[in-house]
């Protein structure tokens, strides 16, 4: 979705330096109360930024690319958190990256942004670390290469397949396995309270169960919207998470509109999805490949992410 009430373009270190510095000192300094003195460093006049602005040109965001090829910098004024600015900024550096012949690009994410870049297609690794007082991971992604003309070249998938409407219970398990199956390195799901007649049957299980152990960095996101009704009676997704917590992560939203929301749906990164309409029926449409009913609902459960809390009532699972 392109969106309408904010642009990102590169930014020069000379003539943008108030406004990069406005956001920089803003999100990382007077907010998460990093020092001044390693806010600034000799790379930063040597990095290729980039910057968002609103639609009165005022800066909203930033981020740059080193020579060292990591992204940093990342920030976001709070007010346009979760509107889609930040995955905006990131597309836009992994663009420059590629243009550039870069065949991997790394960062070092603080902790409670790993689910976002996760998101983008970054797999952490090495151990967790301290910088400037905050937790982080350090991740990296695999770049796809350009094609003569410039593109990216898309890698091999199979031909989209039409969606398939279904109105049991039986043929919803049977599309959820496949899209589990399916799943390379990120699952999404989004549902009320992990309706246990679905997700905590031992097919579902047994095939999260293999996506967490199969050792491609995958990550399951879900969103709860009630987080209470799933920990009743320790459901037994919740205890494979227990056990593998860096694979699933979990949050629920407070934003009024988000906690009305009366479908269910779960989509993978291999374009497949399965929506329904009314989250306590089963019934509703899926496809193994559709690329725009993907896109569509990852989109939505992105921005519904990031303005989302952390599950607190899950910690005492230690989830």
């Amino acid at each position: 979705m392109i969106p309408s009430d904010f642009r990102v373009e590169p930014a020069d270190y000379q003539a943008d330096f108030k406004d990069l510095r406005h956001v920089r000192e803003t999100v990382f300094v007077a907010e998460q109360q990093v020092p001044l003195e390693e806010e600034w460093d000799d790379l930063d006049p040597q990095c290729r930024h980039v910057i968002a602005r609103d639609l009165q040109d005022q800066p909203i965001g930033t981020g740059r690319l080193t020579p060292e090829h990591k992204i940093g910098r990342m920030a976001v004024l709070s007010e346009w958190r979760g509107r889609g600015v930040g995955d905006a900024l990131l597309v836009a550096l992994i663009d420059q990256a590629r243009t550039l012949g870069w065949t991997e690009v790394k960062l070092n994410a603080q902790v409670s942004a790993e689910g976002f870049y996760a998101r983008h297609g970054f797999e952490p690794f090495g151990e967790r670390f301290m910088e400037a007082g905050i937790e982080h991971q350090a991740m990296r992604r695999a770049l796809e290469p350009m094609s003569s003309e410039g593109r990216v070249t898309a890698r091999p998938r199979g031909p989209s397949q039409p969606l398939q409407d279904f109105s049991s219970l039986h043929e919803a398990t049977a599309a959820t396995i496949a899209l589990v199956q399916g799943a390379r390195r990120g699952i999404r799901l989004y549902s009320r309270d992990l309706e246990p007649v679905l997700y905590a049957q031992p097919e579902v299980l047994d095939a999260f169960r293999q996506f967490a152990i199969a050792g491609r960095g995958g990550v399951v996101q879900v969103i709860l919207q009630e987080p209470a009704s799933a920990q009743g009676a320790i459901h037994p997704l919740l205890t494979l998470a227990q056990r593998m917590t860096t694979v699933f992560q979990f949050r629920t939203p407070v934003d009024h509109v988000d906690l009305q929301y009366p479908s269910a749906f779960l989509v993978n990164d291999r374009d497949g999805y399965l929506f329904r309409g009314i989250g306590s029926r089963f019934e509703g449409d899926w496809s193994p490949a559709l690329p725009a009913r993907n896109r569509q609902l990852s989109d939505h459960f992105g921005r519904v992410w990031e303005r989302s809390r952390p599950c607190t009532e899950l910690r005492a699972l230690g989830i």
